[in-house]
């Protein structure tokens, strides 16, 4: 057995020794051999006490108490004394302080030292994962050399200098392989407190990954004189950076891609040979498509903003090159830009355009009894449907060749008598539904967009509460809402739900 000087001098330095080895302070450690000798101790005097130990951090010197809690009642007498009782030993004792019987020292057996063990080191692990978050948590959003410690179903552990982190498989550039001992660079994504494995997670396949790389290597992005807008990425393969600058007298294009395409090159040898097309950014929509669609030639632009769309027309032998290899350009256009983009070719587009001329013709001759020639004409000046015609003025109708006013007004009251008789049919259906009437009230829509909503199963505030603006706006493409009112309505809905 032990003596008791002995194993308080050894405590003394064993706690030394693992200050040393894991670099953390000595009470720390001390600290956690408090609690496993704790741990232990309830071992001996029973799980059912509330243990307390003191370690002397000169000597080693061992105290173990057990804590009974001060009460008026007491319901456990294990942990609990009552206020007569304690101030029998102290008259200054209060209710809620606590009173702490000495407990003999305990030998801690192998058993118990192999629990004390167990203790210390997750005590010694959680100092070290603190000091690890203290020393990464103002990294978040860096770039972080180090090296490859070895690689575990495709997730590779990185040596960090002062710890370990991880990135995770999917974090990986598809293809990229690595081994021990490889040197690598990536983003510092996240740096978690609580995280139990691993607290700096990296990052090889994000946006911002590519934006720090380009801080890098072009000065202009670092002082911020460049700023990188946006950035669509296929990790590996290829990427969209959009660039802009307040100078008129930087091209920020050129300044990005340096001299022979020395800045630029930079980057793409991190990434692996990743391609990179710089564009300038623009607040014009068109322009910005465009340069977005690089290298494809576009011949027209058409935009929607009510869909959130963009209709380009590019001559048939640039469709190959506007779309890209599995459609890759125009999705990572698409993404640049934040518009969904339609690609059709010169020859598409003329089908449509007789196709849509001609079911709209049709259509006014039906429905508003007009004769071809003037349906036509209505329908070369763009107008597509009978709403068009109910809601446009006699001035704008009357100052089409070959209208008079009195012709302006007799056409748009059949449209308006035609979309009266519409709506009145689609809200019988609407009270069929069953839908709110204050819903219907505040969305203030037209009755056929109640009446696609209500199809959807959106007849009340607490439906529509539930919806996101994304879902609102797939059921009602053309609802004349922009986003920030539709988040305003769904908002509102959620407090009359509460």
């Amino acid at each position: 057995m032990m003596k008791t000087n002995e194993f308080n001098s050894e405590i003394i330095q064993i706690a030394d020794a693992v200050a040393r080895e894991k670099g953390i302070a000595r009470h720390s450690v001390i600290n956690a051999m408090e609690h496993a000798i704790a741990v232990a101790s309830r071992k001996k005097y029973g799980i059912e006490n509330e243990i307390k130990v003191t370690i002397n951090q000169q000597t080693g010197e061992v105290k173990i108490f057990r804590l009974r809690e001060i009460v008026e009642d007491v319901e456990d007498n294990h942990i609990q004394i009552s206020l007569e009782d304690a101030q029998q030993r102290n008259p200054e004792l209060k209710v809620g302080e606590f009173v702490e019987d000495p407990l003999p020292p305990i030998d801690i057996a192998r058993v118990a030292a192999q629990s004390a063990k167990q203790v210390i080191m997750q005590k010694v692990r959680e100092a070290e994962r603190e000091k690890q978050y203290e020393e990464f948590k103002d990294k978040q959003g860096e770039i972080i050399n180090g090296t490859v410690k070895r690689v575990e179903f495709g997730n590779v552990i990185v040596d960090i200098g002062r710890g370990e982190a991880l990135m995770k498989k999917d974090k990986a550039i598809k293809g990229e392989t690595f081994k021990p001992n490889d040197r690598i660079r990536a983003y510092i994504e996240e740096v978690n407190r609580d995280n139990k494995s691993y607290q700096v997670q990296l990052s090889r396949v994000s946006n911002e990954f590519l934006a720090k790389l380009f801080a890098q290597e072009v000065p202009e992005i670092y002082d911020n004189i460049i700023q990188i807008k946006a950035i669509a990425r296929d990790p590996g393969l290829k990427s969209k950076v959009a660039v802009y600058t307040s100078d008129s007298s930087i091209d920020p294009v050129g300044s990005c891609v340096g001299v022979r395409g020395s800045r630029v090159q930079g980057v793409i040898s991190e990434l692996k040979g990743e391609k990179i097309d710089i564009i300038p950014w623009t607040e014009d929509t068109a322009k910005f498509v465009i340069s977005a669609l690089s290298p494809a030639e576009v011949a027209k632009v058409v935009i929607d903003e009510d869909k959130n769309r963009i209709e380009v027309v590019i001559p048939t032998e640039q469709l190959s090159i506007a779309i890209g290899r599995k459609g890759q350009n125009v999705r990572l256009a698409s993404h640049l830009t934040g518009w969904n983009i339609d690609v059709l070719t010169d020859e598409e587009e003329s089908k449509r355009r007789a196709e849509e001329f001609k079911n709209s013709t049709e259509l006014f001759v039906s429905k508003l009894g007009v004769e071809e020639v003037l349906a036509q004409l209505l329908s070369a000046e763009g107008f597509a449907n009978i709403e068009d015609v109910a809601f446009v003025t006699v001035d704008e109708l009357s100052s089409i060749d070959g209208f008079d006013e009195e012709l302006a007004e007799e056409l748009i009251s059949r449209a308006q008598k035609l979309v009266e008789k519409d709506n009145e049919k689609i809200t019988e259906e609407v009270e069929k539904l069953g839908v709110d009437a204050e819903l219907i009230s505040v969305l203030a829509l037209m009755p056929k967009h109640i009446l696609d909503l209500a199809n959807e199963g959106i007849k009340s505030f607490e439906d529509l509460a539930e919806l996101s603006v994304d879902e609102f706006n797939a059921i009602i493409p053309e609802s004349g809402l922009d986003n920030e009112r539709i988040e305003a309505l769904i908002q509102l809905a959620k407090e009359k739900s509460e």
